[in-house]
C-alpha cells in the first residue's frame, strides 16, 4: 500500500532524527580528531570508515530536515568544538575500544529507532544505518582479536540436560549463601564493566583538557562514579571466579591542551549517564537475584543525581539544545 503524498513525521520519528544528527556531529567532531592522531596504519582506515559514515548520515539528516522545513539543529562544529591540531590526548588502542563499543551502542539505538518509524523514508534512513554498521562492527572486533585486545566474555559449562528452577532461593541474594550468576546476569555485569571502564578512561581525558573549574570537577566526580561501578561489578563477578574485563585507565595520555570544548565534553559525559540508566534499568529486569536489582537501582539513583547537576550544568552555559517538544498551550494563550 503507497503512502500519501506527504506525511507527516511522528513525534517519535522527529525525536529520533533530531537525536541522530545531534550525535553524528559529535561524532564528526571526535573522528576528525582521532584520525589526525592515530599512529597505527591498521587502525586508521576504521576511523575513516567511521568518519564517512556520521557525514554521510548529516548530510541525509539535513535533507530530510530541509524537506519539512524542520530546523537544522546546531549541533556540534568543527570549527567550535574541536582542535585536531592538539596533541593526542588518547592511545590509540583506546580509539579502537571506543570505534567498538560505540558501534555496539549506536546499532542498539538504531534497532529502536527502526522499530519506532513509519514513515518509508524514515525507516529506510535507519536500515541503512543498521545495514552500513553491522560489518563495521565485526571489523573493529576482528581487529581487536587479532591485536590481543579483546577479552572475551566467560564461558559457561554445559550441562548434561534441561532443568527447572525447584526453590525459591533461586531468587535470593540478601543474605547466606547466594547461588551462582546465570548467563544473563553475567553478561550484563561484564558489559557495563566495560561501558564505564571507557567511560573512566573518557572522563580522565576530558577533565585534563576542560577549561572552566566547574567542568573539571564535575567531569572528576564522573570518572569517580564510573571507577566505584566498575569496581563493584567486577567484584560480584569475582565471587564467582569469573573473569573481568580490562581497564583503560593508562590509555589515556599526559595532554593539558585544549583538544574539545567544554560544551562537547559536558554533552558527552551526560549522554553516557542517560545510556547508562537505560542499560542499567534492563539489567534489573533481566537478574532475577534480588540483591542485583537492589544494587542496580542505587547505582541508577546515583547517575540520575550526577546527570540532573550536568544538566544544569549545561543549561546555565546555553549548551542545551532542546530537543523536540509538544506545543505549550499556556504559552500561547499568553502571547495574545
Amino acid at each position: 500500500m503507497m503512502e500519501r503524498d506527504h506525511v507527516k513525521l511522528t513525534s517519535a520519528e522527529i525525536t529520533q532524527l533530531w537525536t541522530a544528527y545531534i550525535n553524528d556531529s559529535v561524532l564528526i567532531c571526535k573522528f576528525q580528531y582521532f584520525s589526525a592522531k592515530v599512529k597505527d596504519e591498521e587502525i586508521r582506515p576504521l576511523i575513516q570508515q567511521a568518519l564517512d559514515l556520521a557525514q554521510g548520515n548529516v548530510k541525509t539528516l539535513t535533507e530530510i530536515f530541509n524537506k519539512e522545513n524542520y530546523p537544522i539543529p546546531h549541533g556540534f562544529k568543527l570549527d567550535e568544538d574541536v582542535d585536531v591540531s592538539a596533541p593526542s590526548l588518547y592511545s590509540d588502542s583506546y580509539v579502537l575500544n571506543y570505534l567498538h563499543l560505540g558501534a555496539q551502542i549506536a546499532l542498539q539505538t538504531y534497532s529502536i529507532s527502526l522499530s519506532l518509524a513509519v514513515r518509508a523514508d524514515v525507516y529506510s534512513y535507519f536500515n541503512e544505518c543498521i545495514s552500513q554498521l553491522t560489518p563495521f562492527l565485526r571489523e573493529t572486533k576482528e581487529l581487536l582479536l587479532s591485536k590481543g585486545l579483546y577479552i572475551r566474555s566467560p564461558y559457561l559449562p554445559t550441562p548434561e540436560n534441561y532443568d527447572f528452577v525447584k526453590s525459591q532461593s533461586f531468587l535470593t541474594g540478601y543474605f547466606g549463601e547466594r547461588r551462582p550468576l546465570v548467563g544473563t546476569e553475567i553478561i550484563n555485569l561484564y558489559s557495563n564493566f566495560q561501558r564505564n571502564a571507557l567511560g573512566v578512561a573518557t572522563m580522565i581525558g576530558f577533565s585534563q583538557v576542560a577549561k572552566s573549574k566547574e567542568v573539571r570537577k564535575y567531569l572528576v566526580r564522573g570518572k569517580e562514579i564510573a571507577s566505584k561501578h566498575c569496581e563493584i561489578f567486577g567484584s560480584i563477578m569475582r565471587e564467582d571466579d569469573l573473569s573481568v574485563p580490562i581497564t583503560m585507565d593508562t590509555e589515556v595520555t599526559e595532554s593539558t591542551a585544549y583538544t574539545f570544548s567544554d560544551k562537547l565534553m559536558m554533552f558527552y559525559s551526560t549522554a553516557l549517564i542517560a545510556l547508562s540508566v537505560g542499560y542499567y534499568g534492563s539489567s534489573m529486569a533481566m537478574s532475577p537475584r534480588r540483591d542485583l536489582g537492589v544494587k542496580y537501582s542505587r547505582l541508577v539513583l546515583e547517575i540520575l543525581k550526577y546527570a540532573e547537576d550536568g544538566a544544569n550544568i549545561m543549561i546555565k552555559n546555553g549548551w542545551m539544545e532542546e530537543p523536540p517538544r509538544a506545543l505549550d498551550r499556556d504559552e500561547l494563550v499568553k502571547k495574545k
